[in-house]
């Protein structure tokens, strides 16, 4: 009878919409897979790290890309500072380490591989050396990176330690402007080195602590260069290894090791932005002792917390191997080098590498705010402080400074999806002030921060004269409906009214006849000889002067988030808008592989076939994403393809900057997201299959639904949406109601007012 009642308890709180604690998810540490993306322009790193560390120990290869890596040629060694899924030139790669027997020399050093494995927190690997293998295991903390290598019994096999060392990527990494290196005592080698070039120029300097497990029974400091080599023995000071003229110019240490009767040697290395003497008080605070065991458990843990803000069950197992692998990925970048702020030696939080917002302000933040609020409040707090000392809030940031910006000043979005979603825990004022800087301002350096505003403010649109001038005058629009959120739900209805304005510019680059977004010259005549579907309207034109960056016409003509509605009355009506973008699919314009098209699918939503929108997402997923080393459609762009995935497999999906979710194809029959204040919310979808891919009815706390849209606000309070799929689809959803803005409430944001 107990029984009984228990069960007619549980139905009843169902009914009401109450969700109930998910059943137990295997391990989601296990379900990732850290090579997915590693090859063929993922360019993830494999390496051991934890979430948004600094330190991600983890192979150079001589093919790698910006990740240092591939799956294919020979290892030269284990750095401990990399950038995950990036493009453009390479940067990073410090501090390598490289396991050899025999006489020292650190020229040349290649080495196969066997035995490659992997998991959240660890990696390891056998090295082929001429007197048998030597296996490498790796894991690490947020500055610091603990590393055992065993080696073949031997007299004299080696640590040598690259302080030069940097991602090289065809030539057009980092090189080093000077180095040194000197042992402190024979168990301790500290030391810096500074570099310029690579992905954003600006100059840069890393220190570094590293310590042996045990006594070398021989260590110093080398110099090198294609042709020479010279040893310094003992603890004196090496200085040098400009690479400016000589790009085979190496300096760094050595020590040497009998291994014949123990094995295992074991190194821990600390960096720091601010000193060797930081580096050293870092090994010892998150690095305390020789427990490699333990060290690995710890990494585990953190990323078992992480992975478990949202539980899945249900799907394939390739499914879940896809998304827990994606939300592994999610939580990389930008690195947490809080107390290593070299910069303005300040005691907030604070975070380098967002590389770019360009690609991250579209998923990954949005998801950080919902599982991750105190990460996101953090990110945007060293933002925010970034533009109290350099005076631009940075679209893209790397290792001290700001640049390059690629579209928009889109840390407008990622402040405006804070303040209309409530995040707070920052400076509203401030934020304020530096969105209209953004607006208002022309920039004193456009490539690295600010917006280019001369013609957008003359014209309502970027001319020709503009680099990229098509594709920012859309992203200028968006970012300017964002400072118009802002704005409002600050009460300064002047700035949100002339913003909102603002905000309908992207028209002015639409062309009624081509149906797209077309370059003109600043008399107002447009580009001659125009195909919307070309990438490049003149192909004498270098991609980052092209009209549009890294697109074409067709895939950026999507980029209206704000106003959809105007672009559907562009497009004729809803039955136009559909066959407009099923030309953008059908005839292979889209383009998973780059960020600007990424809301196209869900786009269908407005026109009230979220059908349309489910086939469309479905079929990227299932071919575009695989849990394989070249399973990406192409850079991870620092998670954001990752979370792209997260989102659209849990059947959500973010309108970066505005305050609410379009309603997808759940893969999983239960997602269950863990949010603040333990809050829990979740998506069930019992019937959910590769088959079963269309929402045919939908509840919310047990209220039926029929809105293809949830806002913030019912998602962030905890609850329940039960999805009802089917094999085709039904009348759910197909009369379209915009979701409400509460933050222009009192501005008629309507097409043509």
């Amino acid at each position: 009878m107990v029984r009984i009642a228990g069960l007619v308890l549980m139905l009843a709180l169902a009914g009401q919409g109450v969700a109930q604690e998910p059943p137990a998810a295997a391990d989601p540490v296990a379900a990732v897979d850290v090579f997915v993306g590693s090859d063929d322009g993922g360019n993830t790193v494999p390496g051991a790290a934890v979430p948004f560390g600094f330190v991600n120990v983890s192979p150079d290869t001589t093919g790698g890309s910006t990740n240092g890596y591939d799956g294919k040629t020979p290892v030269t060694g284990f750095s401990f500072t990399h950038v995950s899924g990036t493009g453009g030139n390479s940067k990073y790669g410090n501090f390598r380490v490289t396991p050899t027997v025999g006489a020292v020399d650190p020229r040349n050093l290649v080495f196969a591989r066997s035995n490659e494995k992997g998991s959240a927190g660890f990696y390891a690997v056998d090295l082929k050396g001429q007197a048998g293998p030597i296996r490498t295991e790796l894991t690490a903390t947020r500055r610091a990176a603990l590393a055992r290598f065993t080696f073949p019994a031997a007299r004299d096999a080696n640590l040598l330690i690259d302080v030069t060392s940097a991602v090289q990527l065809m030539g057009n990494g980092p090189r080093a402007t000077g180095a040194e290196a000197w042992f402190d005592d024979d168990r301790t080698l500290l030391g810096r080195a500074s570099f310029t070039g690579g992905w954003n120029e600006a100059p840069l300097t890393l220190y570094f602590a590293a310590a042996f497990n045990r006594a070398p029974i021989g260590f110093g400091t080398w110099k090198a260069t294609r042709g020479t080599l010279a040893l310094q023995p003992g603890s004196a000071r090496a200085a040098g290894g400009d690479q400016r003229t000589d790009a085979s110019v190496q300096l760094g240490g050595y020590a040497t090791f009998d291994t014949r009767g123990q094995r295992a040697v074991q190194v821990k290395l600390a960096v720091s932005f601010i000193s060797a003497e930081q580096a050293r008080r870092t090994l010892a605070e998150e690095l305390p002792d020789w427990d490699f065991a333990a060290a690995r458990g710890r990494a585990e843990a953190a990323w078992r917390d992480v992975l478990a803000k949202i539980q899945v069950t249900g799907g394939s197992a390739d499914e879940r191997r896809n998304f827990y692998s994606a939300l592994y990925r999610s939580h990389t970048m930008p690195h947490d080098v809080s107390g290593e702020n070299a910069w303005w030696r300040s005691p907030a939080p604070h975070y380098e590498d967002y590389y770019t917002l360009w690609d991250t302000f579209r998923t990954l933040h949005p998801l950080m705010t919902l599982i991750q609020p105190e990460r996101q409040r953090d990110m945007i707090v060293s933002l925010l402080e970034t533009y109290r000392h350099t005076g631009w809030l940075p679209d893209a940031r790397i290792a001290g400074a700001n640049g390059m910006t690629q579209g928009g000043s889109n840390s407008d979005v990622l402040i405006a999806d804070a303040v209309v979603k409530k995040l707070g825990g920052f400076d509203d004022a401030l934020a304020f002030e530096a969105l209209l800087k953004n607006g208002d301002v022309e920039s004193d350096d456009p490539i690295n921060q600010g917006r280019a505003l001369r013609d957008y403010l003359a014209l309502g649109y970027m001319s020709l004269n503009e680099t990229r001038s098509a594709s920012r005058t859309l992203e200028y629009a968006y970012n300017d409906f964002a400072i118009a959120e802002v704005a409002s739900a600050l009460g300064r209805k002047p700035e949100a009214a002339r913003y909102l304005k603002r905000s309908r510019n992207w028209r002015n680059l639409w062309d009624d006849r081509l149906k797209c977004i077309r370059p003109r010259y600043a008399d107002g005549g447009w580009i001659a000889n125009f195909d919307c579907d070309h990438l490049y309207p003149d192909n004498r034109t270098a991609w980052w002067d092209a009209p549009f960056y890294e697109g074409s016409s067709a895939q950026y003509s999507t980029y209206v988030p704000h106003d959809v509605a105007g672009l559907i009355g562009k497009l004729g009506g809803e039955a136009g808008f559909v066959a407009w973008l099923d030309r953008l699919f059908d005839g292979g314009g889209y383009e998973q592989g780059n960020e600007p098209d990424f809301l196209a699918a869900y786009l269908y939503i407005h026109a009230g076939r979220p059908d349309r929108a489910a086939e469309r997402v479905r079929h990227i997923m299932a071919n575009h994403y695989r849990p394989a080393r070249d399973g990406l459609p192409g850079n991870d762009d620092a998670g954001a393809m990752s979370s792209w995935y997260v989102w659209s497999a849990i059947g959500l999906f973010p309108n970066a900057g505005q305050p609410f979710y379009y309603i997808g194809a759940p893969i999983f029959s239960v997602s269950s997201l863990h949010l603040e204040k333990g809050r829990r919310f979740e998506v069930r979808a019992p019937a959910a299959s590769a088959a079963a891919r269309y929402v045919v009815g939908a509840t919310l706390n047990g209220r039926p639904i029929n809105r293809a849209w949830l806002t913030h606000d019912e998602v962030a309070a905890g609850g329940l949406l039960e999805l009802r799929m089917a094999e085709t689809p039904g009348d759910w959803a197909t009369r379209f109601t915009a979701p409400p803005n509460p933050y222009l409430a009192a501005i008629d944001a309507r097409p043509g007012k």
